[in-house]
């Protein structure tokens, strides 16, 4: 979405401000591939992340983001709760309100957000439409045309696409992955899960109440068997 501004426009228009908001989970290579579009389409980047105190967000850059949590750490400690399917408070103060927050500090109390969900996404699109501008539902693109987009440039996201969705977009171990896609990341990198059951012990809750909690997953990550049975991944767009 942002490659289709910049060409369609002559450049990046001098009122646009691309914003990337980052929770401390996401995985490496997200955090690489945002810089990689800031260098390969020279373009300035604006790197925000979450914090308790006011104005509850701070400007960083890829060498001073945060990797191990921080952000989102800060935000349950201050709920004194953690979110969950039903309160996904962790989408609306880490993402959406963050750049609300951002962007009136620059002065722009009335703007236009655009967020790059594509055509073969109609639930999200019915959805967004209300209040955001989706140029690439618009221009009828879908997962097949991004996927030629990337494959055709010198970089990409890197990250593993499995069934139509890359299994660590958005926070790494995200509460609406289903249990066995999160059993199977924690198998591959067991210490994924440290932060997540570090978060519920300190809170003392859970991310939800409907399965074994991140400790108890940490313990299932070895064996191999199917421990939840038929599983069922909530779509979760952050932004949503």
């Amino acid at each position: 979405m942002l490659y289709r501004v910049i060409q369609d426009n002559g450049g990046l228009p001098s009122d646009a401000v691309v914003c990337f908001c980052n929770t401390g989970k996401e995985d490496p290579n997200t955090l690489e591939f945002v810089h990689d579009c800031e260098l390969n389409l020279n373009v300035k980047i604006h790197w925000l992340e979450y914090r308790s105190e006011n104005p509850k967000f701070v400007v960083v850059d890829y060498a001073t983001a945060s990797r191990d949590g921080l952000p989102f750490e800060q935000l349950v400690t201050s709920r004194k709760y953690l979110p969950n399917p039903v309160a996904r408070f962790c989408t609306s103060e880490l993402k959406v309100l963050l750049i609300d927050r951002f962007m009136k500090s620059l002065g722009m109390d009335d703007y236009e957000t655009m967020v790059g969900i594509r055509a073969d996404e109609p639930r999200r699109a019915v959805k967004m439409r209300q209040d955001k501008l989706i140029p690439l539902v618009d221009a009828g693109i879908t997962q097949k045309d991004v996927q030629a987009f990337w494959q055709s440039n010198d970089f990409d996201l890197s990250l593993k696409f499995m069934d139509g969705v890359t299994a660590l977009g958005n926070c790494d171990l995200c509460f609406l992955k289903g249990p066995n896609q999160i059993k199977s990341l924690i198998n591959n990198k067991p210490d994924r899960a440290i932060w997540w059951a570090k978060m519920e012990e300190k809170i003392g809750s859970t991310f939800r109440s409907d399965r074994p909690n991140y400790s108890q997953m940490m313990n299932f990550a070895n064996k191999q068997e199917n421990l939840f049975g038929e599983e069922e991944t909530i779509a979760c767009f952050c932004g949503d």
